[in-house]
């Protein structure tokens, strides 16, 4: 059971790829990531030319399901991206390059929770509607 105080947040592949020093305890109690970034990180498997890379990658990647709950990008979540493509649309910048990124973000709007990413400037326009944390 989980508690109305507790920090649930959303980590971003950024995040995943290179995780911070002290860990996720300092920003999050409750962690989860999206199936988007399970997508990104499936796709990094593949895109490693060596074979011990390729290893290590999918023995990490079955760390993290094993670790994390896994945020599906559903209808709720199409919605929300929806509504973040048109604030940056809106911002004067072009939300096609950043599609992944949104969609990520999406599952965070429409399930409530907070993003953690090591890109937050890049989110910064979406502040009306997401909690972003800006991790180093």
């Amino acid at each position: 059971m989980t508690r109305a105080t507790e920090r649930k947040v959303l980590l971003d592949t950024s995040v995943i790829i290179d995780p911070p020093t002290l860990g996720t305890a300092s920003f999050a109690d409750v962690v989860s990531v999206s199936a988007v970034t399970l997508g990104e990180l499936h796709y990094g498997v593949g895109a490693a030319v060596d074979p011990v890379e390729q290893l290590h990658r999918r023995r990490r990647l079955a760390l993290l399901l094993s670790t994390y709950d896994v945020v599906p990008f559903d209808a709720d979540a199409a919605e929300s991206y929806g509504l973040l493509a048109n604030i940056v649309r809106q911002s004067g910048r072009n939300p096609r390059p950043r599609r992944m990124d949104l969609m990520i973000a999406a599952t965070a709007v429409c399930h409530g929770l907070s993003l953690a990413t090591r890109n937050g400037a890049d989110l910064h326009y979406l502040q009306r509607v997401l909690n972003v944390i800006d991790v180093d």
